[in-house]
């Protein structure tokens, strides 16, 4: 058996990489993704190497569109010469239509109701959909899948990802504290809240001088932009990095309520949402305590010194993190009984 893995975004390399690694030892496995380098930058830390096939198309409308449609044109001939028998994509639109078209059943992933443009292009030709359990059936509706092919899993797509973390054996030693700030997703179809990172540096530069404030950009012009602002005041990082050794040496990060955001989160690390993007995972890690949700610069501010400062809170975030990860099921399990049933 031949099993095609497209994969997109960074999220879906780390998340991916876990089930490939296991799915290898039984199947052939191939691996598509795109000329993009928030992907193409990781692979090197990854053990993943993809085929690829076109390239992101941007935050132009027409240009998203022109690259999708000859990404599809290209995968169609690619993966009619591989014959592979089953896609497994997190709901790649440019993949759900080739396999549709070659009569490849697909086995999708996704926690991103809210990316509402990639559902409508993807779930339609979706064989069976897999999604965390805190995402109601409802959430994918008008989506063009049936209820009765959603199937949950009790994790957290963070959660398998980080538990696919190797250990570092050592952590920072020369005493400084480290505070990581990731800015939003600016050229996702989904983003339509205006954001206030800007203002939110401002306040940590000025608040927190004898602190190391690492500033994990996403795209060269968000990175331009902010080097023009800040300049030495903070550590710009703006190629792709290691996001395991990143977050072991952090000891405050503040995301924008994506998957990063749940990954420190569930790290134990304190974390900060500023709920850029409002979901139903923020949202559950927020109840729990496992993340603040603030995008209020004074509290956001006192939340951090909290974080750099108190040991008590430090314990205690990581032993409910602990607590929740553990309670985690696997989804591999999931994929595999999923994929006997097709």
């Amino acid at each position: 058996m031949k099993i095609w893995f497209d994969i997109l975004t960074p999220k879906q390399y780390l998340f991916f990489e876990y089930f490939i690694q296991k799915l290898r030892k039984q199947y052939k496995i191939v691996c598509t993704s795109r000329k993009y380098e928030q992907v193409n930058g990781i692979e090197k830390f990854g053990s993943i190497n993809s085929v690829i096939v076109g390239k992101h198309g941007g935050k132009n409308n027409v240009n998203k569109l022109l690259a999708s449609l000859d990404r599809s044109r290209l995968l169609t001939k690619k993966i009619e010469k591989w014959s592979p028998n089953l896609l497994i994509s997190f709901c790649s639109p440019e993949a759900s239509r080739v396999a549709y078209g070659l009569g490849i059943p697909h086995i999708a992933f996704s926690d991103s109701p809210h990316a509402k443009a990639v559902m409508r292009l993807s779930l339609p030709y979706t064989t069976k959909l897999l999604t965390p359990w805190i995402i109601p059936k409802k959430d994918f509706d008008g989506f063009g899948i049936d209820y009765k092919n959603i199937i949950r899993y009790r994790a957290i797509d963070a959660g398998v990802i980080i538990k696919n973390y190797k250990k570092n054996k050592q952590k920072k030693s020369n005493g400084e504290k480290i505070i990581l700030i990731r800015p939003e997703e600016s050229e996702a179809a989904y983003i339509t809240k205006k954001n206030k990172t800007i203002q939110i540096i401002k306040k940590i530069v000025k608040e927190f001088p004898n602190e190391q404030k690492v500033v994990l950009a996403r795209y060269k012009d968000q990175s331009k932009s902010l080097k023009k602002i800040f300049g030495d005041n903070i550590f710009l990082l703006s190629k792709p990095v290691n996001g395991k050794e990143l977050l072991n040496n952090v000891d405050c990060f503040i995301g924008s309520g994506g998957t990063m955001t749940a990954e420190s989160g569930l790290l134990g690390i304190p974390t900060i949402s500023l709920n850029a993007v409002p979901n139903r995972i923020e949202d559950y890690l927020v109840k729990k305590r496992i993340i603040v949700r603030s995008e209020n610069p004074g509290r956001i501010s006192r939340e951090i010194y909290q974080s750099l400062n108190d040991q008590q809170i430090i314990k205690k975030k990581k032993e409910n993190a602990k607590k929740i990860v553990a309670s985690f099921e696997d989804p591999y399990q999931i994929l595999l009984k999923t994929m006997k049933s097709l």
